[in-house]
């Protein structure tokens, strides 16, 4: 067993002073709040600035403090043993408790050891600093591969170029360190109570879905001695990902723009680990431009040297086109408001305060400033929405198919290539989140997670691993494009990002015993590439008529014993509805033909393509009566024309506009829109999780003969 971490974000709405049992609004609250985040921005700003040299980091790096001994895990004990502590000292006449200047110096410890990698990374690319820096050669990319530690990204290592590249244009000569190369980096306005033990902050759960912080705030900006400072209990409504069997643990303050206090609370509940081999049902997925994630599903055959996968052949397409073009032009208005800001910014400061256009070019770029930040508060959301629906979705299928890993593309090995647009829609994607969201998900759902080298699976035939052909799909013949594939060896026609999944999941299959496990993060990677091909069976066949019906009466609870419970009811509920009520006529019949059925003098006309759908309330074996699952006869239907069981249509016209304002569109009225189409990401068009048996592939002895279905 092991525990899974998580973060979930809370609001804090008011609190109650304990020592007056004063309440406490939002406002002031967030105004108290933001007191002690200046008093921890600021002593973190000193004391990282103080640090920010070559020097301090190469001793932060190397781990040991001054006699030798290896430094403590906890940032601000570390800083203390080394003596760095110091400089980080409040205003004078301004009152802070040692607690609050723990929290600091864990603030600052962590930001010096995030510099720490970057400072590698910086190392390894002016070490090996190419010829030409546009282009580097296969032995320049040999050296600087071998000086990087594992698992760094080739955009890492182009950023990083680009940043050398620009300083070197800039000053005629490369930087000495990251010291030089950057400035202290900005310190955010937060608080981090995980530092800090009961005599600053206490954390207590009430219930399952109520969790009480008590926290000393300061009651002014720069309290003077201990009496500005006074006990806040805070209530805190947990959300629904946050369950009853979590620890909570403390957490971190962070005042927002918007005039909100979030509240980041770390929770934890014990998880089994999944293991790292073992498996024999997998599915794989490959990344896309479009479609953001193709999967298919894999099961392992045989052993040894006649281990081979097959697949049933059906695709898993998660399909986020409209998301994807619609962030694509989030992205593009968000730097067309960034070049006018910084316009009109330039402007300002080449005339001068004396002129009379100044302080109109400064509040223009105050407006584009404050556009420009919600466009990017909207990119960031829509991004985290994407990224989690995707990951859901990936897990859900998985977990209906019965697989036990999930084998992904190594973000490490991708790079994007090609033309401009596609290195935007490329770099935009959220391809790190997702991943991170699939393990978090993943993790609940015991299924393991493992990335296996993106390299040349869409280059190879998952059949006969010859090479493949890159051609226009078939729909779209007459548009330029890459993305069917087709082999002329064994004659594969499929999309290219399906045949690229086979080899995703055949990859992951067959090398499952090369995985190797992070010790600091828990992530598995395989680095062994096992080519083999994916040979495509049937699923079994469908059970007979015969057998669903046995299921079906199986299924269905038995008739409770007793008194009926609804009133008025002389007669058993018949078995099929009653069809469309009809006037009776007079029309002669022929001699010897049977009258009609006919129910209080009207004939009922009945048909065998029927539905099954009962139209009369339904009793359980508990006595309570209920309506059929997915028939609400009581509320009426809030849109479309078709009325429900007896009830008919309402109207549904909306209501006139107020005066001085035009009837709304009917795209953009929310009255008159479907339901389906407000249930959340309707423009993600992503194939439907089902449940399926995945017993197909051939039989042990035979390797022709594909399996069929248990008949009992």
């Amino acid at each position: 067993m092991g525990r899974l971490v998580a973060t979930a974000t809370c609001t804090a709405f008011g609190g109650v002073v304990e020592s007056s049992g004063e309440r406490v609004s939002q406002a002031l609250l967030y105004e108290r709040v933001g007191y002690l985040a200046g008093l921890s921005r600021e002593l973190t700003r000193v004391l990282v600035a103080s640090r920010w040299d070559e020097a301090s980091l190469q001793v932060l790096a190397a781990g040991l403090d001054g006699q030798g001994e290896k430094l403590p895990s906890k940032g601000w004990m570390a800083l203390r043993r080394l003596g760095w502590a110091g400089a980080a000292a409040p205003a004078a006449g301004v009152y802070v408790s040692d607690r609050v200047r723990r929290g600091a110096e864990e603030y600052a410890a962590r930001t010096l050891r995030l510099a720490l990698h970057r400072r590698t990374l910086l190392a390894a690319v002016l070490a090996t600093w190419p010829a030409d820096p546009f282009r580097r050669t296969g032995a320049e990319w040999t050296a600087l591969r071998a000086l990087l530690p594992t698992g760094v990204s080739s955009a890492e290592i182009r950023n990083r170029t680009r940043q050398v590249r620009a300083y070197l244009a800039e000053h005629g000569k490369l930087p000495a360190g990251l010291c030089e190369l950057e400035e202290p980096p900005e310190i955010a306005a937060q608080v981090l109570l995980a530092a800090m033990d009961r005599q600053q902050v206490t954390l207590q759960r009430v219930d399952a879905g109520l969790a009480r912080l008590r926290v000393k705030l300061p009651l002014c900006q720069a309290p003077a001695s201990g009496r500005d400072w006074a006990w806040h209990a805070i209530d805190l409504r947990l959300p629904a990902t946050v369950g009853p069997e979590a620890v909570l643990h403390t957490p971190t303050l962070r005042p927002t723009r918007s005039g909100r206090i979030a509240v980041d609370l770390p929770h934890s509940r014990p998880t089994a680990v999944a293991p790292a081999v073992g498996h024999t049902l997998a599915v794989g997925f490959d990344w896309g431009i479009n479609t953001l994630l193709t999967g298919t599903l894999g099961r392992l055959t045989g052993q040894a040297t006649t281990a081979r996968v097959v697949t049933d052949g059906r695709p898993l397409l998660f399909d986020a086109t409209a998301i994807s073009a619609k962030l694509h032009r989030l992205r593009g208005h968000r730097e067309h408001l960034a070049t006018r800001r910084d316009h009109y910014q330039a402007l300002a400061d080449g005339l001068g305060s004396p002129h009379l256009a100044w302080a109109a070019l400064l509040d223009k770029a105050e407006v584009l400033q404050v556009e420009h930040e919600r466009v990017c508060a909207r990119i960031r959301h829509l991004n985290q929405a994407l990224a989690w629906s995707a990951a859901r979705w990936a897990v859900d299928q998985s977990a209906a198919l019965g697989a036990t890993v999930i084998y992904l593309e190594d973000l490490a090995t991708l790079e994007a290539r090609g033309k401009r647009k596609g290195n935007a829609r490329l770099s935009g994607q959220v391809r790190g989140m997702v991943v991170e969201a699939i393990r978090h998900l993943a993790a609940k759902a015991g299924i393991a997670v493992v990335t296996v080298p993106a390299r040349g699976t869409s280059a190879r035939c998952p059949g006969c691993l010859g090479p493949l052909g890159h051609h226009p799909a078939p729909d779209r013949l007459a548009e330029r494009g890459w993305t069917w594939a087709h082999c002329p060896g064994c004659h594969l026609s499929l999309d290219r990002d399906h045949a690229a999944a086979r080899r995703i999941v055949s990859r992951g299959l067959l090398a499952q015993a090369h995985t190797s496990t992070d010790r600091a993060t828990g992530n598995r990677t395989l680095r062994t590439v096992m080519e083999g091909t994916v040979t495509a069976v049937r699923r079994p066949k469908k059970t007979t008529r015969r057998l669903r019906r046995a299921r079906r009466q199986a299924a269905v609870p038995p008739r409770p014993a007793g008194p009926k419970t609804t009133p008025g009811k002389m007669r058993p509920t018949p078995s099929r509805p009653a069809g469309p009520q009809v006037r009776r006529t007079r029309t002669p019949r022929p001699t010897g033909q049977q009258a009609p059925a006919t129910v209080q003098g009207l004939a009922v006309q009945t048909s065998r393509r029927m539905p099954e759908a009962r139209t009369v309330p339904a009793t359980t074996p508990l006595g309570v009566v209920q309506r059929p699952a997915g028939h609400d006869t009581q509320t009426p239907a809030h849109t479309g024309p078709v009325p429900g069981h007896g009830v008919p249509a309402p109207d549904n016209r909306p209501e006139p506009a107020p005066a001085g304002r035009g009837r709304l569109s009917r795209g953009t009225c929310r009255r008159r829109t479907c339901a389906a189409g407000r249930a959340g990401f309707h423009h993600a068009h992503a194939t439907e999780v089902h449940p399926l048996t995945p017993r197909f592939g051939p039989h042990k002895g035979d390797r022709t003969r594909p399996r069929r279905a248990r008949k009992t």
